[in-house]
């Protein structure tokens, strides 16, 4: 999940050995010294990997657990697998594991990869990411209720070798694989805590580089500690990560520089006055910050015209540059610039539509009252819902001030925790709600995929028929042929573009602050954005 074009598979020769770039060794000198203080700026809302949708709670997966391959910059490392081979037509996948060990010093087989992904496509699991698995041989029927999960396209070949058939093929899920919806589980854990599994620290299994530790479920701090059975231990310096939820960023600059933090993200307020310092760096993430508008719930959003004049006028450029001011650019659309490029042409360069991202307020109060006149009403009473960190008040309390400019339009703020945001744009219980979405890998499927009409994520229930054939055309009949594939992504980004299926607002940036003496922690512009297992503290 890196920011560089897709390398294509179906040319591959049958069965030949893609090479895995290995983790390199150093000494265990200072490990007294080994403790990282790190923040996140919301809570997490799960371990069950089965059952995990938000950045935080993969974050801390990512080192807690592995998957058959670990993310890089641009490239894969050895994970569970110590290599893998692709047949010639891309559909089979053949992973050669390595002996590795679970917490407990249980063997990780392949026997738990099968387990865990049948888990997630199991209708009964009821998986918002089970979608993520329906290029594998009869995912889409397992969750639809009409196969057992024990016909899922993924078989173990003894304890060490997992064989996995694609319906097509997909040059992109060596990145997928090294997601947390591809992990493994251990199935006796699992089963002995049921329905609480993954709640707490103490009901899980893990086999990453660390083991989380103080985890309630509902607190606010938490700890990683080395896992011994981790295959590659020995390379791992770090011995604890101390992890505190701090959504106040005064209070976290504050334990910044009192030395109780090595690391904390910045306002937009901090980043004027820290700009300049040593520790301070700014980078830009492969995410777009949205309104959806809930078409079930108020039919009045099925309207173009309103949905077009919600965009129309919201002044991005004044969002980004001077209430955020935190590294965040104006999106040219919803899949991010910079995530993904064909013959050195950027997707969101070519899919750009002016008109859905740029501020026209005549425009947009034309369209309003045009809209306004089609439903049958001269005046709407809205709630807009957003995170309660202080970054999604400021952007919600300017999308409101933006709002308001239509006549006739209230709009009250509702700001609450992240894991409840999540829980109620999910159940459909809001009016409108900025939602945010970063690249599990690189390639924009990973966006457009969220909209078509059947999507669990589709929060807000936008449909466009021509949209879904075109998602299903790249999925399909074209998913081999590269050109063809990326004009259909074109055109589909496109269309939900120009009839405002969403509202783009962001595409998001970090401003940080970190220690000198941190070295090795690895930003991804793309999901968990941080791994911590290289880092050593000088």
């Amino acid at each position: 999940m890196k920011l560089k074009s897709l390398v294509k598979i179906g040319g591959v020769a049958l069965l030949s050995v893609l090479a895995l770039a290995g983790c390199s060794s150093s000494s265990q000198s200072g490990t007294k010294r080994q403790t990282l203080n790190w923040m996140l700026p919301a809570n997490i809302s799960t371990m069950d990997a089965s059952k995990m949708t938000d950045l935080y709670s993969s974050q801390i997966e990512n080192d807690t657990n592995e998957g058959l391959l670990r993310m890089g910059n641009s490239k894969v490392y050895p994970g569970v697998a110590k290599n893998y081979t692709v047949s010639k037509d891309g559909k089979t996948w053949t992973f050669n594991l390595r002996h590795s060990k679970w917490n407990d010093g249980k063997p990780v087989t392949a026997k738990d990869f099968v387990f865990s992904w049948r888990r997630t496509v199991s209708p009964k699991t009821a998986s918002q990411y089970a979608y993520i698995f329906d290029n594998v041989k009869n995912a889409t029927k397992i969750n639809a209720g009409k196969l057992s999960p024990t016909k899922l396209g993924v078989e173990a070949k003894g304890n060490y070798q997992l064989v996995v058939h694609l319906i097509k093929p997909q040059s992109f899920f060596k990145y997928m694989v090294a997601q947390s919806y591809y992990f493994p589980e251990e199935q006796s854990v699992v089963e002995k805590y049921g329905s609480s599994y993954g709640t707490n620290s103490t009901k899980n299994g893990y086999n990453g580089p660390f083991v989380l530790k103080g985890w309630t479920g509902t607190n606010d701090t938490l700890k990683l500690v080395k896992n011994k059975h981790y295959w590659n231990a020995k390379n791992i310096k770090l011995q604890t990560l101390n992890v505190q939820v701090i959504k106040d960023p005064a209070t976290a600059l504050n334990s910044y520089q009192s030395g109780k933090l090595d690391f904390t993200t910045l306002n937009s307020t901090q980043v004027k006055q820290y700009k300049n310092d040593k520790d301070y760096k700014s980078y830009l993430e492969a995410s777009t910050q949205y309104l959806e508008m809930n078409e079930k719930r108020l039919p009045m959003f099925k309207n173009k015209n309103i949905r077009k004049a919600f965009s129309l006028i919201v002044d991005r450029n004044q969002l980004v540059n001077k209430v955020l001011a935190d590294g965040s650019k104006a999106p040219k659309g919803y899949v991010p610039a910079g995530m993904n490029k064909r013959n050195g042409k950027d997707f969101a360069d070519q899919a750009y539509v002016k008109g859905a991202v740029t501020e026209n307020t005549a425009e947009a109060k034309r369209l309003w009252a045009k809209g306004l006149k089609q439903i049958g009403k001269k005046s709407v009473s809205l709630t807009l819902m957003g995170d309660d960190d202080d970054n999604s008040k400021k952007v919600t309390e300017f999308v409101q001030s933006q709002l308001t400019k239509l006549p006739g339009l209230k709009i009250t703020n509702q700001n609450i925790p992240f894991k409840t945001r999540l829980s109620r744009s999910q159940n459909g219980q809001f009016d409108i709600v900025i939602s945010r979405w970063i690249a599990d890998y690189p390639d924009p499927s990973n966006f457009l995929d969220l909209f078509t009409s059947t999507n669990s994520y589709n929060n807000g229930k936008w449909q466009n028929a021509q949209y879904d054939a075109l998602i299903k055309k790249s999925e399909n009949q074209d998913a081999n042929n590269e050109v063809a594939r990326w004009n259909d992504m074109i055109k589909a980004e496109k269309i939900l573009m120009n009839d405002q299926g969403i509202v783009p607002l962001t595409q998001q940036g970090q401003s940080t602050l970190m220690k000198a003496k941190v070295k090795g922690v690895q930003f991804f512009p793309t999901s968990p954005q941080w791994d911590w297992s290289k880092v050593t503290i000088k």
